[in-house]
């Protein structure tokens, strides 16, 4: 059975961390979306400006979290501090921890986590700049380029992507996690 991917991401995502993956995945024949609250076309940002513009596959609001296996989170400072306050975009989120799917979150994609209020006695990484962040929602962080935890994937930065996408991959074919939880 093919597996199938939801990306969530929205204007002012990190290029990197979203076509790097994406490419990853479908490498492997799985099936991946990108999901945003808005339709259309979402634009990247890399090295410090606006970049090329990517399709939205499906809107927020056209999909949930039993249509897929698991859910990735590019980061970008602009995209998750957009959807950290977007109710569904939360929701999406929350979804696919209570089914115990493969949840994977780089570079600032975490932030959105600490909204869904997901990391709690979690071990992960993010980038640096949103540790504290983390920390003061409970999670256990840690410097290191790919932290696993139950199915739950987390990196620092585009540097780490290629360690990044080989655990998501992994996870992805491991399935649930019945530990993986909220």
């Amino acid at each position: 059975m093919k597996k199938r991917v939801a990306i969530l991401a929205t204007d002012g995502f990190e290029e990197s961390e979203l076509k790097s993956p994406k490419e990853a995945m479908e490498n492997e024949g799985f099936e991946v979306d990108i999901v945003s609250p808005k339709s259309g076309k979402i634009k990247s940002w890399s090295n410090g400006d606006w970049s090329n513009e990517y399709n939205v596959d499906k809107t927020l609001d056209e999909v949930n979290a039993q249509d897929y296996n698991a859910l990735m989170l590019p980061g970008g400072v602009l995209n998750p501090d957009k959807l950290r306050i977007n109710e569904d975009a939360i929701k999406f989120i929350q979804a696919f921890f209570k089914e115990h799917k493969p949840v994977a979150a780089i570079c600032h994609g975490p932030w959105s986590l600490i909204n869904a209020e997901v990391v709690k006695g979690r071990k992960m990484t993010s980038y640096k700049s949103i540790r504290k962040d983390l920390e003061n929602a409970g999670a256990n962080w840690v410097d290191k380029e790919v932290v696993v935890d139950q199915g739950f994937v987390t990196s620092r930065n585009p540097d780490d992507l290629p360690a990044f996408n080989k655990k998501l991959i992994e996870e992805i074919k491991e399935g649930k996690h019945e530990r993986q939880h909220a």
